[in-house]
């Protein structure tokens, strides 16, 4: 299932790389491009307290440590008088003031969760994502004009060392229980996440290598001080940490088990409520929401309900969605658009076919070739295949024109973007002269390649391509065939998702065709392509890529707190990365598509350049605070109903809203 393999390579990825998404810091809500979901990834929280065991096998409590820093790093133990408070009440509004409250959103999620923890093992399936999405950070960014906004705090100041940044909570922001958020809860939130408690390594790293301090200044002011000096746009993407509920959590070397069904209390608008354990989640909507009048927050998230139901097969999920017992179904690959969806609830009118376009980071997704491999180490071979991969034909049959060919490793980061990149094309003359360079100027009795070795033995133009997703099979099937013309023999090695990532992570493939997530305010480029993660298992740069010129511009980059430097370096990284033909950039899915029954209704500009899915249910999406924009009209579900028991069809209803287009 090309949906939930897709997301299940990206929790794998933030697993590894610990991605960071959302304004919430290192722990937003992320999504792929090729698809949408039922479900949503990623967010984080904290405090004081924990236990051990004693001799006579009861739990006993501990306290973390106080917050500690390296010499020379720190806060200042005042509050700057120097300060230049800042915030956004100025942008539009998003959301319709028609919407309505109420009612019951019914999705689904292929399995149940294995916690309700949000950090230690197990932590990281699909559904954390909707719980971490409920637990906002001290600001957003605007969905339209990517500007800024608050959310927990109400303004904001940076420090004049470039790194440090400082909030002013608003004091009437609360847990869904009740208490306060105050500066305590972002001091425990490093506490905890530094805390060998909560068995996450990554979060220990992070929290005590790329947050170095936080301070409490007051109730409601705190600072925050990262590794590194940013640009003042980036800098709440980068240290803008989430709090955690200092009240709930007692900390001790069972505090995994103790909290394994334990949901945290949230700030968002929802929380959870009834569980049937392997059946459903309930999300109830928290009463007397401490954000419902906010500037940015009113009007949305309007369900009282979001029932996530567990239906584990996607097949069934749709012959559930046919019947109205689910809401909304993704319709982004091409067969369920162009096809399944002709069923008669669509033809009569009762759901509606929404296709928008939007403008987000787009999912690094291509063929990558592992440098390590001999014959892949030559530039002339990687060329060569670069040349005889016909993606055209694949987005012109298979995906029925929808899709776009990308045009370089990364995209959709504004200026970051090297739009002076093109994509090469399936050319076999110049395959032919690149594989020739190569000493392939033979072809075998099949019409593979072949180079004579100085031994007289022959070696074939043949490499395995490693994938974990059923559903690519056809596409990779007319790749494989088109290369053919060029001499080249692709051997099609598919795995399960899981055995398929972690053999790429180990570096055993030759070519592995995957994709990672993107999101965030700028690309990366270390962990992908820095020769400390080349030859290295367990890390990202799964093309063994090495280049010591390249490693320092990606030092600078990473350093570099002047936006423009910034900019200037990611355009030479990126021509680098296209020069190397290490990777061969696959598809873009530059929109969201969906059905959803018509009582679920939209305002009239439907979305946000940034929304991910129309229908989403989650006060953020990505690092955009986009979502829970559309209700539920309890009247017109009647109307619908009734029509469909009359089998009395209504106008057709299909939707294409270019107005993101690029």
């Amino acid at each position: 299932m090309e949906i939930f393999l897709r997301r299940f390579r990206l929790l794998l990825f933030l697993v590894v790389v610990g991605i960071m998404a959302g304004c919430s810091g290192p722990d937003g809500s992320i999504d792929q491009n090729d698809g949408g979901s039922t479900e949503n990834n990623v967010s984080d929280q904290d405090q004081n307290e924990g236990t051990d065991e004693d001799d006579s096998g009861e739990t006993v409590y501990v306290e973390l440590p106080p917050i500690a820093v390296r010499e020379g790093d720190g806060l200042p133990f005042e509050l700057p008088p120097n300060l230049v408070w800042l915030t956004n009440n100025e942008d539009p509004e998003f959301a319709s003031p028609d919407a309505i409250r109420g009612g019951m959103y019914r999705t689904w999620m292929l399995s149940f969760p294995l916690t309700l923890r949000l950090v230690g093992p197990d932590s990281n399936g699909a559904f954390a994502g909707v719980v971490r999405a409920n637990q906002f950070g001290p600001v957003s960014y605007h969905p339209q004009t990517g500007n800024p906004i608050p959310v927990l705090a109400t303004h904001w100041a940076f420090g004049e060392d470039g790194r440090s940044i400082f909030y002013r909570l608003n004091p009437e922001a609360r847990w869904s229980d009740g208490v306060p958020v105050t500066a305590d809860d972002f001091v425990f939130a490093v506490q905890f996440l530094r805390s060998e408690q909560i068995v996450g390594p990554w979060y220990n790293n992070y929290y005590t290598e790329r947050i170095r301090d936080v301070k409490k200044y007051d109730t409601h002011i705190y600072g925050v001080q990262g590794a590194d000096a940013k640009p003042q746009e980036e800098m709440h993407y980068y240290y803008g940490i989430g709090p955690r509920p200092k009240h709930f959590h007692r900390m001790s070397d069972n505090w995994v088990t103790e909290y394994n069904w334990k949901p945290d209390p949230t700030t968002g608008p929802y929380h959870i409520g009834k569980i049937e354990k392997g059946k459903y989640v309930d999300l109830e909507r928290t009463k007397d929401w401490w954000a419902d009048d906010l500037r940015y927050m009113r009007n949305r998230f309007n369900p009282e309900t979001i029932r996530y139901r567990v239906i584990r097969d996607e097949n069934s999920a749709w012959q559930h969605f046919l019947k109205g017992e689910i809401d909304t179904f993704d319709l982004t690959i091409p067969e369920y658009w162009h096809d399944k969806a002709q069923h008669e609830v669509f033809e009569k009118g009762y759901v509606g076919k929404y296709w928008f376009y939007n403008q987000l980071p787009l999912g690094s997704t291509g063929i990558y070739l592992n440098t390590a491999d001999p014959l892949l180490s030559d530039k002339n071979i990687r060329l060569g295949i670069a040349h005889s991969i016909n993606f055209q034909r694949v987005i012109d049959t298979i995906l029925r024109g929808d899709y776009e060919r990308l045009e370089t490793f990364q995209l959709g980061f504004g200026p970051y973007d090297n739009k002076s990149i093109q994509p090469r094309k399936f050319d076999l003359k110049k395959a032919s002269e690149y594989f020739e360079a190569a000493g392939f100027d033979s072809r075998d009795n099949t019409g593979i390649r072949t180079r004579t070795n100085d031994n007289g033995s022959k070696t074939r133009l043949s490499f395995r391509v490693t994938y974990g997703n059923p559903l690519h099979t056809p596409r990779l099937v007319v790749i494989q065939e088109e290369a053919k013309k060029a001499g080249l023999e692709l051997q099609l090695h598919m795995l399960d998702s899981a055995t398929s990532f972690k053999q790429m992570l180990e570096k055993k493939h030759q070519m592995a065709w995957m994709g990672w997530a993107s999101s965030g305010v700028a690309p990366r480029y270390w962990e992908h392509f820095h020769s400390d993660n080349a030859n290295v298992t367990q890390t990202n740069n799964i093309t063994n890529h090495a280049n010591p010129a390249m490693d320092e511009l990606i030092m600078q980059f990473r350093a570099s707190a002047d936006r423009g430097e910034r900019i200037s370096l990611a355009h030479q990284l990126e021509q680098i990365v296209h020069e190397s033909a290490v990777v061969i950039p696959r598809t873009k899915v530059p929109f969201t598509r969906q059905g959803a029954w018509r009582w679920l209704e939209l305002p009239e500009w439907l979305g946000t350049r940034h929304s991910t899915a129309l229908f989403n249910s989650q006060p953020s999406s990505q690092m955009y605070s986009g979502g829970g924009l559309f209700w539920i009209n309890e009247e017109k579900k009647r109307e619908i109903l009734q029509a469909k028991r009359e089998d009395r069809p209504m106008a057709k209803l299909v939707v294409v809203d270019e107005t993101y287009r690029n």
